[in-house]
């Protein structure tokens, strides 16, 4: 009876060999698993034009104001939606060109009240921008339509950045013999110290579309001309 148990074993190897091989080749010829490349736009560039709304018809702007802004953001997912939530900080720089006008941040005269003043140029400078830089935190509420790959795929946001002002000037530029020289004048005496926009963007992979829209304005309140930013530009995400 134990010689029958050993043949019959010894019979059932083969068998056990071949289903083995068969097991592994379903394995190999399977389709593996996809790669999950949860990308949370760390990184965030934009470029914008820059314009500004309700500004009054004393005030003559030009050329192509532009807007630049670099934030590191955090993504912390929702559950096991395709919608998250983002904040980060980094800088953002706003630059607006006048046209036949200089604008007076500094003024103390008596005759007219302490805040921001745009006059002709009477001086007939090449160019003349004013600049200002905030330290920027943006918050948004993203969602991503390839929750596999978010480099890839459809995407959206919507939120608000809130911003502390670093720093304001004007910068002129004249010629002198055929020498340019350059004026720059820096302060915060009138700019507004908090920036608050409302944004929203949308896109595909890396590359989408943005707008922005101030809340607050460029000057305190009763220190210059009720004057309103907004930007429309491309933002580029990721990592």
């Amino acid at each position: 009876m134990q010689r029958v148990l050993t043949v019959r074993a010894f019979l059932m190897i083969p068998s056990f060999l071949l289903a083995q091989d068969a097991a592994e080749k379903i394995n190999v010829n399977s389709t593996p698993p996809p790669i999950v490349k949860p990308s949370r736009d760390f990184v965030m560039i934009d470029f914008a034009w820059n314009n500004w709304n309700k500004k009054p018809d004393s005030v003559k702007t030009k050329g192509f104001g532009y807007q630049f802004n670099a934030y590191l953001c955090y993504d912390f997912p929702i559950k096991k939606t395709k919608l998250s939530f983002a904040a980060g900080l980094g800088i953002s720089t706003n630059v607006m060109y006048l046209n036949q006008q200089v604008l007076r941040v500094t003024d103390t005269s008596v005759a007219l009240a302490p805040q921001a003043h745009f006059f002709p140029d009477t001086a007939h400078f090449k160019r003349y921008k004013f600049v200002t830089t905030y330290l920027q935190a943006p918050f948004e509420l993203r969602y991503f339509g390839n929750s596999t790959n978010r480099n890839k795929g459809f995407k959206a946001a919507i939120g608000m950045e809130i911003g502390t002002l670093l720093g304001g000037h004007t910068k002129a530029v004249t010629s002198v013999n055929g020498t340019n020289v350059k004026y720059k004048v820096d302060t915060k005496r009138y700019i507004t110290p908090w920036n608050f926009a409302a944004t929203a963007r949308v896109g595909c992979g890396n590359f989408s579309v943005f707008g922005s829209y101030n809340l607050t304005n460029v000057f305190k309140e009763n220190a210059g001309p009720p004057i309103t930013p907004m930007s429309v530009g491309i933002c580029l995400t990721g990592l």
